[in-house]
């Protein structure tokens, strides 16, 4: 097939072989696996991945794709969702899901966030994505690419870059360098549980503001007295905390009544 890339669906497809071997021998996928793979497009992952598991579930949102999906590969190889990936049911696929893909650099961010409210159910997670996404997801506190994106997913994932891959690897080749990323859930007993839409707000607001200090940007929600509960210094910037010690807030937050908070 020779599919006529959509610009409002970020398509770019993968082609080189050789960086399809390495994203196989990153997944290592096994039969009895459940394979999840979002963006199938034409298929060059697909076909890898079937070399090692007789069926995979995918999820495609371009209909002539699909189509062309369930023109070559059986019921038996493929069970395809023509759906779009942002608005997909992932928790109706059950547990210890694997799931992969060449996301569409356009949505890739949302997409994560998605993501990380399933990963309860998730085994691990293998992405291309834009190599500065890559970066941002992996980060430590105090770079410049560490924000809220390092530290939504930190909180659930332990984030590992694998390697880069060259434009020319793709049909059309994007502007930007790409990457390969392995997300894989922390165990339940290193979860801390906190109200998520909190934690949310309290990471929006402060990396909404990361220039300023804590007294300033965290106003509102969090008074300088309770930063010193935490021993938190008001005058450090929110790039400087790391994913615990955000949770440490959100979990301060949630004991305060709407009083303790004024003061």
């Amino acid at each position: 097939m020779r599919h006529i890339p959509r610009k409002r669906f970020g398509q770019h497809f993968l082609h080189d072989p050789v960086v399809l071997d390495r994203i196989i021998d990153a997944i290592r996928p096994r039969a009895g696996e459940q394979i999840i793979e979002i963006g199938p497009g034409e298929g060059a992952l697909t076909a890898r991945l079937l070399e090692h598991v007789p069926h995979l579930t995918a999820i495609e949102i371009d209909r002539d794709l699909a189509a062309y999906l369930r023109h070559t590969l059986t019921a038996a190889q493929l069970t395809l969702h023509e759906a779009d990936a942002l608005r997909f049911d992932y928790a109706s696929l059950g547990q210890d899901l694997r799931i992969v893909g060449n996301l569409p650099y356009n949505v890739s961010t949302p997409l994560l966030f998605v993501l990380a409210e399933v990963a309860s159910q998730v085994k691990d997670m293998h992405f291309m994505l834009q190599r500065e996404v890559v970066d941002r997801m992996a980060a430590a506190p105090d770079t410049e690419a560490y924000g809220r994106l390092s530290v939504a997913l930190q909180r659930r994932f332990r984030v590992e870059r694998l390697f880069r891959v060259a434009p020319g690897s793709f049909r059309p080749p994007p502007k930007v360098e790409s990457a390969i990323v392995r997300l894989i859930p922390r165990p339940h007993d290193q979860l801390v549980a906190v109200d998520d839409a909190l934690f949310q707000r309290i990471i929006t607001q402060a990396f909404s503001a990361r220039r300023k200090t804590l007294r300033n940007a965290l106003a509102g929600l969090i008074t300088e007295r309770g930063l010193e509960d935490l021993q938190l210094g008001a005058d450090r910037r929110p790039d400087t905390l790391s994913p615990e010690e955000y949770l440490r807030v959100a979990q301060y937050l949630q004991t305060q009544t709407p009083t303790d908070q004024k003061n």
